[in-house]
Protein backbone atom coordinates (compact mmCIF):
# COMPACT_ATOMS: atom_id res chain seq x y z
CA UNK A 1 0.00 0.00 0.00
CA UNK A 2 1.55 3.59 -0.84
CA UNK A 3 1.79 6.37 1.74
CA UNK A 4 -1.17 7.93 -0.02
CA UNK A 5 -3.22 5.34 0.56
CA UNK A 6 -1.67 4.86 4.16
CA UNK A 7 -2.27 8.49 4.72
CA UNK A 8 -6.29 8.31 4.09
CA UNK A 9 -6.06 5.57 6.74
CA UNK A 10 -4.85 8.00 8.97
CA UNK A 11 -7.60 10.69 7.97
CA UNK A 12 -10.17 7.99 8.42
CA UNK A 13 -9.20 6.54 11.42
CA UNK A 14 -8.05 9.29 13.59
CA UNK A 15 -10.96 9.26 15.45
CA UNK A 16 -10.31 5.17 16.09
CA UNK A 17 -6.81 5.57 17.43
CA UNK A 18 -5.13 8.93 18.15
CA UNK A 19 -8.52 10.09 20.03
CA UNK A 20 -9.15 7.24 22.14
CA UNK A 21 -5.08 7.96 23.02
CA UNK A 22 -5.70 11.85 23.88
CA UNK A 23 -8.84 10.22 26.17
CA UNK A 24 -6.75 7.61 27.59
CA UNK A 25 -4.36 10.25 28.85
CA UNK A 26 -7.05 13.11 29.95
CA UNK A 27 -6.74 14.58 33.40
CA UNK A 28 -2.64 15.05 33.79
CA UNK A 29 -1.60 17.45 36.24
CA UNK A 30 -1.10 20.96 35.68
CA UNK A 31 1.89 22.05 33.84
CA UNK A 32 4.24 25.29 33.84
CA UNK A 33 6.43 26.75 31.60
CA UNK A 34 9.43 25.41 33.68
CA UNK A 35 8.26 22.34 35.55
CA UNK A 36 6.79 20.52 32.61
CA UNK A 37 8.02 17.02 31.29
CA UNK A 38 9.45 18.34 27.91
CA UNK A 39 12.93 18.52 25.57
CA UNK A 40 14.54 22.05 25.59
CA UNK A 41 17.66 23.28 24.16
CA UNK A 42 20.46 21.10 24.46
CA UNK A 43 18.59 18.14 24.82
CA UNK A 44 20.21 15.58 22.24
CA UNK A 45 18.09 13.32 20.57
CA UNK A 46 18.64 9.44 20.31
CA UNK A 47 20.92 8.69 17.99
CA UNK A 48 18.30 5.60 16.04
CA UNK A 49 15.63 7.69 15.41
CA UNK A 50 17.42 10.73 14.21
CA UNK A 51 18.62 8.84 11.73
CA UNK A 52 15.77 7.10 11.35
CA UNK A 53 13.49 10.23 10.48
CA UNK A 54 16.45 12.05 8.66
CA UNK A 55 16.58 8.77 6.38
CA UNK A 56 12.95 8.16 5.65
CA UNK A 57 11.40 11.17 5.72
CA UNK A 58 12.10 14.48 3.16
CA UNK A 59 13.51 18.32 3.71
CA UNK A 60 10.65 20.41 2.03
CA UNK A 61 9.00 23.99 1.91
CA UNK A 62 7.03 23.34 -1.14
CA UNK A 63 3.96 22.22 -1.36
CA UNK A 64 2.37 23.78 0.87
CA UNK A 65 1.23 27.62 2.53
CA UNK A 66 4.45 28.59 4.26
CA UNK A 67 7.59 28.35 1.98
CA UNK A 68 9.64 29.82 4.66
CA UNK A 69 9.44 27.29 6.97
CA UNK A 70 11.42 24.00 5.98
CA UNK A 71 10.14 20.92 7.14
CA UNK A 72 10.77 16.53 7.74
CA UNK A 73 7.71 15.17 6.13
CA UNK A 74 6.41 12.15 4.23
CA UNK A 75 6.40 12.71 0.80
CA UNK A 76 5.90 10.68 -2.76
CA UNK A 77 10.10 10.64 -3.02
CA UNK A 78 10.40 8.72 0.73
CA UNK A 79 10.71 5.01 1.03
CA UNK A 80 7.19 4.77 3.36
CA UNK A 81 5.06 6.60 0.12
CA UNK A 82 5.05 2.97 -1.13
CA UNK A 83 5.77 0.92 1.53
CA UNK A 84 3.41 -1.24 3.95
CA UNK A 85 2.38 0.93 6.79
CA UNK A 86 2.87 -2.08 9.42
CA UNK A 87 6.77 -1.75 8.22
CA UNK A 88 6.66 2.04 9.69
CA UNK A 89 8.55 1.05 13.28
CA UNK A 90 7.19 3.87 15.73
CA UNK A 91 3.50 5.05 16.09
CA UNK A 92 1.16 6.36 13.27
CA UNK A 93 3.26 9.48 11.84
CA UNK A 94 0.48 12.11 11.75
CA UNK A 95 3.15 14.63 12.58
CA UNK A 96 4.63 13.62 9.59
CA UNK A 97 1.92 15.22 7.62
CA UNK A 98 1.32 19.20 7.53
CA UNK A 99 -2.09 19.50 7.80
CA UNK A 100 -4.48 22.14 6.26
CA UNK A 101 -5.05 23.62 9.50
CA UNK A 102 -2.16 23.83 10.93
CA UNK A 103 -0.53 25.45 7.24
CA UNK A 104 -3.83 28.46 7.62
CA UNK A 105 -2.43 29.27 11.00
CA UNK A 106 1.52 29.07 10.40
CA UNK A 107 0.73 31.29 7.53
CA UNK A 108 -1.47 33.66 9.16
CA UNK A 109 1.05 34.13 12.40
CA UNK A 110 4.18 35.00 9.75
CA UNK A 111 1.54 37.59 8.15
CA UNK A 112 0.66 39.10 11.02
CA UNK A 113 3.56 38.91 13.45
CA UNK A 114 1.45 41.63 16.09
CA UNK A 115 -0.67 38.32 17.03
CA UNK A 116 2.08 36.38 18.76
CA UNK A 117 4.75 39.25 19.53
CA UNK A 118 5.79 39.62 22.72
CA UNK A 119 3.31 36.68 24.44
CA UNK A 120 3.21 33.42 25.58
CA UNK A 121 2.16 30.69 23.01
CA UNK A 122 0.63 27.36 23.74
CA UNK A 123 0.62 25.24 19.89
CA UNK A 124 -1.66 22.55 21.25
CA UNK A 125 -1.68 19.02 19.27
CA UNK A 126 1.81 20.52 17.62
CA UNK A 127 2.16 17.71 14.97
CA UNK A 128 5.33 18.60 12.78
CA UNK A 129 5.88 22.02 14.67
CA UNK A 130 4.97 24.29 12.39
CA UNK A 131 3.32 26.68 13.97
CA UNK A 132 5.29 26.66 16.86
CA UNK A 133 8.16 27.76 14.26
CA UNK A 134 6.21 30.12 13.16
CA UNK A 135 5.31 31.80 16.65
CA UNK A 136 8.95 31.80 17.38
CA UNK A 137 9.69 33.58 13.92
CA UNK A 138 7.48 36.38 14.56
CA UNK A 139 8.79 37.26 18.15
CA UNK A 140 6.26 35.16 20.34
CA UNK A 141 8.11 35.52 23.91
CA UNK A 142 7.93 31.70 25.00
CA UNK A 143 6.39 29.21 23.12
CA UNK A 144 5.44 25.87 24.29
CA UNK A 145 4.76 22.74 22.10
CA UNK A 146 2.55 20.01 23.09
CA UNK A 147 1.67 16.67 21.26
CA UNK A 148 1.44 12.93 22.72
CA UNK A 149 3.39 11.28 20.44
CA UNK A 150 7.04 11.45 21.70
CA UNK A 151 8.56 10.45 18.23
CA UNK A 152 6.41 13.85 17.29
CA UNK A 153 8.60 15.77 19.48
CA UNK A 154 12.18 14.36 18.05
CA UNK A 155 10.67 15.57 14.83
CA UNK A 156 9.94 19.16 15.94
CA UNK A 157 13.72 19.27 17.34
CA UNK A 158 14.73 18.12 13.48
CA UNK A 159 12.75 20.55 12.26
CA UNK A 160 13.27 23.79 14.71
CA UNK A 161 17.32 22.87 13.29
CA UNK A 162 16.35 22.88 9.95
CA UNK A 163 15.58 26.35 10.53
CA UNK A 164 17.99 27.42 12.36
CA UNK A 165 15.87 28.28 15.98
CA UNK A 166 16.77 26.84 19.38
CA UNK A 167 14.32 24.40 19.64
CA UNK A 168 11.03 25.47 22.00
CA UNK A 169 9.99 23.55 24.92
CA UNK A 170 8.01 20.62 23.80
CA UNK A 171 5.90 18.65 26.27
CA UNK A 172 4.34 15.39 25.45
CA UNK A 173 1.62 15.14 27.97
CA UNK A 174 -2.19 15.14 27.31
CA UNK A 175 -3.04 18.80 28.73
CA UNK A 176 -7.04 18.39 27.71
CA UNK A 177 -9.05 18.54 31.31
CA UNK A 178 -5.62 19.55 33.41
CA UNK A 179 -5.75 23.07 34.99
CA UNK A 180 -5.76 26.00 32.87
CA UNK A 181 -2.71 27.18 31.79
CA UNK A 182 -1.71 30.89 32.06
CA UNK A 183 -1.02 31.07 28.24
CA UNK A 184 -2.30 34.65 26.06
CA UNK A 185 -2.17 32.59 23.27
CA UNK A 186 -3.72 29.03 22.21
CA UNK A 187 -3.51 27.81 18.90
CA UNK A 188 -4.47 24.45 17.28
CA UNK A 189 -5.04 23.34 14.15
CA UNK A 190 -6.66 19.91 12.62
CA UNK A 191 -7.94 19.03 16.31
CA UNK A 192 -11.53 18.21 16.07
CA UNK A 193 -11.70 14.60 14.21
CA UNK A 194 -13.63 13.35 16.97
CA UNK A 195 -16.73 14.20 19.03
CA UNK A 196 -15.74 13.11 22.64
CA UNK A 197 -12.50 15.04 21.97
CA UNK A 198 -14.26 17.87 20.26
CA UNK A 199 -16.33 18.04 23.83
CA UNK A 200 -13.18 17.97 25.82
CA UNK A 201 -11.34 21.23 23.72
CA UNK A 202 -14.75 22.44 24.13
CA UNK A 203 -14.83 23.04 27.47
CA UNK A 204 -11.00 23.03 28.30
CA UNK A 205 -10.72 26.16 25.88
CA UNK A 206 -13.72 27.88 27.58
CA UNK A 207 -12.22 27.19 31.24
CA UNK A 208 -8.78 28.59 29.80
CA UNK A 209 -10.19 31.76 28.34
CA UNK A 210 -12.57 32.72 31.77
CA UNK A 211 -9.99 32.02 33.88
CA UNK A 212 -6.91 34.14 32.00
CA UNK A 213 -8.42 35.76 29.13
CA UNK A 214 -6.27 33.58 26.95
CA UNK A 215 -6.99 34.38 22.98
CA UNK A 216 -7.38 31.24 21.27
CA UNK A 217 -7.09 30.55 17.16
CA UNK A 218 -8.45 27.48 15.34
CA UNK A 219 -7.17 26.21 11.93
CA UNK A 220 -9.30 23.94 10.05
CA UNK A 221 -10.31 23.55 6.50
CA UNK A 222 -14.19 23.16 7.20
CA UNK A 223 -14.05 18.91 8.10
CA UNK A 224 -17.93 17.97 8.82
CA UNK A 225 -16.76 17.18 12.40
CA UNK A 226 -15.61 20.59 12.94
CA UNK A 227 -18.39 22.60 11.46
CA UNK A 228 -21.30 19.89 12.81
CA UNK A 229 -20.47 20.92 16.37
CA UNK A 230 -21.46 23.19 18.90
CA UNK A 231 -18.45 24.81 18.88
CA UNK A 232 -19.11 26.54 15.56
CA UNK A 233 -21.37 29.24 16.65
CA UNK A 234 -19.04 30.70 18.82
CA UNK A 235 -16.60 31.05 15.93
CA UNK A 236 -15.00 34.06 13.81
CA UNK A 237 -14.14 33.92 10.79
CA UNK A 238 -10.60 35.77 10.91
CA UNK A 239 -9.21 34.91 7.08
CA UNK A 240 -9.57 31.90 4.49
CA UNK A 241 -6.67 30.72 2.34
CA UNK A 242 -6.66 29.00 -0.92
CA UNK A 243 -4.56 25.75 -0.56
CA UNK A 244 -1.53 24.66 -2.57
CA UNK A 245 -2.05 22.04 -5.47
CA UNK A 246 -0.09 19.64 -3.62
CA UNK A 247 -1.93 20.14 -0.43
CA UNK A 248 -5.49 19.72 -2.32
CA UNK A 249 -4.46 16.75 -4.18
CA UNK A 250 -3.11 15.10 -0.87
CA UNK A 251 -6.55 15.94 1.39
CA UNK A 252 -9.02 14.53 -1.26
CA UNK A 253 -10.59 17.44 -2.31
CA UNK A 254 -10.15 20.04 0.38
CA UNK A 255 -9.44 23.18 -1.78
CA UNK A 256 -9.22 26.05 1.55
CA UNK A 257 -8.50 26.13 5.18
CA UNK A 258 -9.68 28.90 7.66
CA UNK A 259 -8.51 30.95 10.74
CA UNK A 260 -11.16 31.05 13.46
CA UNK A 261 -10.91 33.58 16.19
CA UNK A 262 -12.80 31.04 19.63
CA UNK A 263 -15.20 33.55 21.03
CA UNK A 264 -17.51 31.57 23.75
CA UNK A 265 -20.07 32.85 26.03
CA UNK A 266 -18.96 33.80 29.18
CA UNK A 267 -20.56 30.61 31.30
CA UNK A 268 -19.33 27.31 30.92
CA UNK A 269 -21.59 25.17 28.72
Amino acid sequence: MAFRGWKRLLLLGRQNTLAKVWRSRRGGPSLRWKRCCHWSTGKSLDPEVRAFLEENTEVTNSGHLTPEIRLRLLTPRCRFWREKPDLWPYGDPFWAIYWPGGQALSRYILDNPRVVKGRSVLDLGSGCGATAIAAVMSGASQVLANDIDPIAGMAMILNCELNHLNPFPITIKNIINSEAGNWDLIVLGDMFYDEQLADGLHHWLQKCIRIHQTEVLIGDPGRHQFLSHSIRSQLHKVIEYSLPEYTRQENYGLTSSIVWSYQPSNSLE
